[in-house]
């Protein structure tokens, strides 16, 4: 098989599916990219995959190259994982590598072929790509293309990929069917559910699980401002509800909200999407999310002003974190570096510290300050902000560091900060829709 895009979803996939014994080949048009995944390093931060690309490689299951026509001509299946990004002018997603891939694909196959896409799309995409596959295939050749939407959490994305929770598959004939049972024997044989459907039904599953996700954070983040207001505290309100299970406790932490290379993008395509399919009530919730979500990262920058006398014109802030979450390197839309760098814009001195993402972060944003331990953010703060989740950032000693300053202040960005160990540590603590007092 073949794997289009050598990205988050890509590089995982491809090592994955070359671990469950199939021969693969990496597809990318970057050279840089490809000649690190074949010398066996990870170009990004994914907890398992460096040890688990080494091990394939060595297999000779396992090789990547940018030589598109040789790559398809030996393969029976081939993976589109390209990315999707937001267009420059609008909210609709860009497509471009989408077709490409395609177009790539069905213009080399030498023998029949299944194309599957796994990239995050539009609904109504696959129905124009099956045109576009059909203009481009050689003559004899038999090209189906089929939709097999991802569902990777960044942080564990070697896991659901050899073990998803769901394997869903969309416009299959049996063949095609017959194929791609045979690609996920393995999970199916665990009990992984496969959920054979039409084209736009699978297109649809992955981005309307993100917007579910998304309304969820926004949810708790708005009755975290109810709290604020009442006097309650957002993080016991969340645990109460979580016992339900019509509702979860998971994506129920009220904090800076949602960010990333997926969720927002997803939930604004399908906002443009909805749109233009005249959904308006869907389209106008997926707005309030959207706004909602933005909307937390201005409260945190209030709340630092706040901590500073109303002005943080040369103060110094230390930022624990500068991924988007916890377990990656990714800084896309890192709520984390949104509000260390508006307030390095009003004047602070900022020093952002995160245990992977410190060089991607300073790539993205190179005016900041970057240190190389938790004890360097915090040393001499006027206000220490903890704006990612990392187990070392919730577990640390606050009295060890609240040595560390003259004015211990500490803002929990992220609800998982122990509000009564930090401020019997000596701590002024505040957080999101929690208790002050």
């Amino acid at each position: 098989m073949t794997v289009f895009g050598t990205g988050y979803l890509g590089a995982t996939h491809a090592v994955a599916m070359a671990e469950l014994g199939f021969d693969v080949v990496g597809v990318d048009v970057d050279q840089a990219k490809v000649d690190a995944l074949a010398a066996g390093k990870v170009p990004f931060f994914e907890p398992g995959l460096p040890e688990l690309l080494e091990k394939t490689l060595a297999t000779g299951r396992l090789r990547f190259t940018t030589d598109a026509a040789s790559a398809v001509a030996g393969a029976d299946v081939h993976f589109v994982c390209v990315g999707t990004p937001q267009q420059r002018t609008s909210h609709a997603a860009n497509l471009a590598y989408v077709e490409d891939a395609t177009r790539v694909i069905a213009q080399h196959l030498t023998k029949d072929a299944v194309i599957v896409g796994k990239s995050t799309v539009p609904v109504g995409t696959a129905a124009r790509l099956r045109e576009l596959v059909a203009a481009s295939v050689p003559a004899g050749i038999d090209a189906e293309l089929l939709w097999n939407p991802e569902f990777l959490r960044e942080g564990k994305a070697v896991g659901d990929t050899l073990h998803p929770d769901r394997i869903v598959l969309g416009g299959v004939s049996e063949r095609s069917e017959a194929i791609m049972r045979a690609v996920y024997a393995a999970p199916i044989a665990e009990g992984s559910p496969v959920v054979v459907t039409d084209l736009p039904t699978a297109e649809l599953v992955k981005v309307s699980a993100n917007a579910f996700l998304a309304t969820k954070i926004s949810f708790i983040n708005a009755i975290a401002g109810v709290c604020e207001a009442a006097g309650a505290d957002v993080t016991v309100l969340a645990d109460a509800l979580g016992h339900d299970v019509r509702i979860g406790r998971q994506f129920l932490d009220a904090g800076l909200g949602f960010g990333g290379g997926c969720l927002p993008k997803d939930i604004r395509a399908l906002m443009h999407r909805s749109k233009e399919l005249g959904a308006n009530r869907a389209a106008a919730l997926l707005q309030q999310v959207d706004e909602i979500n933005m909307g937390q990262r201005e409260r945190v920058i209030d709340m630092a002003l706040e901590a500073c006398g109303g002005s943080v014109l040369n103060k110094r802030i230390g930022v624990l974190g500068a991924a988007f979450k916890p377990l990656t390197d990714d800084v896309r839309d890192s709520p984390a570096l949104n509000v260390a760098a508006a307030l390095h814009l009003r004047g602070a001195q900022v020093t952002v510290y995160d245990p992977e993402a410190g060089d991607t972060a300073r790539r993205a944003f190179p005016t900041l300050g970057y240190g190389t331990s938790v004890d360097e953010a915090v040393e001499g703060s006027d206000v220490l902000l903890v704006l990612t989740e990392w187990k070392q950032f919730v577990d640390v000693d606050p009295q060890r560091l609240a040595g560390l300053t003259s004015t211990p202040r500490v803002i929990d960005a992220r609800g998982k900060l122990s509000a009564d160990q930090w401020r019997a540590a000596g701590w002024e603590f505040t957080g999101l829709g929690r208790l002050t007092a």
